[in-house]
């Protein structure tokens, strides 16, 4: 999943939900260094991704994509699953999109200091353009997929996979649906897990 998902499946936690949004910046045992609950939210992600890359309705999704794309299918999925999360924001969360991320924005900046390096070149960034909330129009995705596709320098010609999202719209979102009510069931249990694992 991309980040708006990792954010919302990680619950009221500050520092739970920051380690689950920095994860895939700190590699192996690295996450040690870090808070107890900062290192819950990282273990929290690892499961999540874990659990959604071995998932058939998320492979399903990438399938529609291993033609043009190859392995970057997963990670145009994730950004799909985002678009369509933030989309229907509304059927997950009582607290209004903007309201929500404005919160989360605040978040980072109060904890900047114990980002890692690669977020705290990303996080104003992110902020600036508000990429959370883009999420949820087909014209931010574009420039999400745009910005992606830049930085693997053309390889990955992911700023062509809205094509895919236009064409097959309805089948995506369907996927979606089904696979995140599944996911957040999965996401609550693994975060008791994983604040008992932390004592915290």
């Amino acid at each position: 999943m991309n980040f708006l998902a990792h954010i919302y499946l990680s619950g009221d936690d500050e520092l739970l939900t920051i380690g689950n949004f920095v994860a895939d910046g700190i590699r192996g045992n690295k996450y040690k260094t870090y808070p107890k609950k900062v290192q819950a939210g990282i273990m929290l992600h690892r499961a999540i991704d874990t659990f959604t890359d071995a998932h058939p309705t998320f492979r399903q999704s990438t399938k529609r994509l291993h033609k043009n794309y190859g392995h970057y299918s997963g990670v145009i999925v994730d950004i799909f699953y985002d678009h369509f999360l933030a989309k229907n924001w509304k059927n997950y969360s009582n607290i209004v999109l903007d309201k929500y991320v404005d919160d989360f924005y605040h978040s980072l900046n109060k904890n900047f200091e114990i980002l890692p390096a690669r977020f705290k070149h990303l996080t104003p960034i992110m902020i600036e353009h508000n990429w959370l909330v883009s999420y949820a129009t087909l014209d931010g995705i574009q420039n999400i997929l745009n910005g992606m596709n830049q930085r693997t320098k053309g390889k990955s010609k992911m700023n062509e996979a809205t094509n895919e999202l236009k064409e097959f719209y309805s089948e995506f979102e369907k996927d979606f649906t089904s696979f995140f009510q599944e996911l957040q069931s999965f996401a609550i249990t693994k975060k008791n897990e994983v604040e008992k694992q932390f004592k915290i």
